[in-house]
């Protein structure tokens, strides 16, 4: 079994967790504030998994590498939402967003936006279509959090979900980069 695979149902399930948490569907605990990063950091194992077995080169790598990069700043942002803003009063939350940290929330969230819209087009003819669509709309309204109504965040948490389900999927049903039948192509 592909590990990448493993750890995209790991994200996908981080991911339905963070949902029902921010629409109130289960409780806000300790345990769902520190698994919050989690979906992020599978999420990493699962892009190093489709660089890797693809023997990706050109665009397809850089717009990995980019992903991974882009993934492991929202680790950063996700500490910080779940285990900093959820302690502190609404007022400090915005003094540290006036501040440099609001620049570097800023900066994590477009990177990912623009390395989704990266990712989605370089390896649009590799991985299944409505997988890579999904997570990719999914994952554009995850980035732009802060202008969106939370329904439609918690929409888009679900549908991220969605299509890496379907990625680790196909992943999972790869036997071999170097045989026909294991070549990272969409079916």
């Amino acid at each position: 079994m592909s590990a990448g695979g493993i750890a995209g149902f790991v994200a996908a399930i981080v991911l339905l967790l963070n949902a029902a948490k921010r629409a109130s569907f289960i409780p806000t605990t300790a345990f769902t504030q520190l698994v919050a990063p989690v979906a992020q950091l599978a999420a990493i194992v699962l892009f190093i998994a489709i660089v890797a077995l693809a023997g990706a080169s050109g665009w397809r790598l850089i717009a990995g590498l980019a992903g991974i990069v882009s993934l492991a700043s929202l680790v950063g942002v996700e500490f910080v939402i779940n285990l900093v803003f959820a302690e502190i009063a609404p007022q400090a939350i915005g003094a540290l967003r006036a501040g440099p940290l609001g620049i570097a929330l800023t900066v994590a969230s477009m990177g990912f936006l623009i390395t989704t819209i990266a990712v989605a087009a370089a390896w649009f003819q590799t991985l299944p279509k409505w997988a890579l669509l999904t997570y990719a709309v999914g994952s554009v309204v995850v980035a732009l959090r802060a202008f969106v109504p939370e329904i439609a965040l918690d929409t888009a948490l679900v549908a991220m979900a969605v299509g890496v389900v379907g990625i680790s999927t196909h992943l999972l049903r790869v036997k071999s980069p170097a045989t026909p039948e294991g070549a990272l192509t969409a079916q």
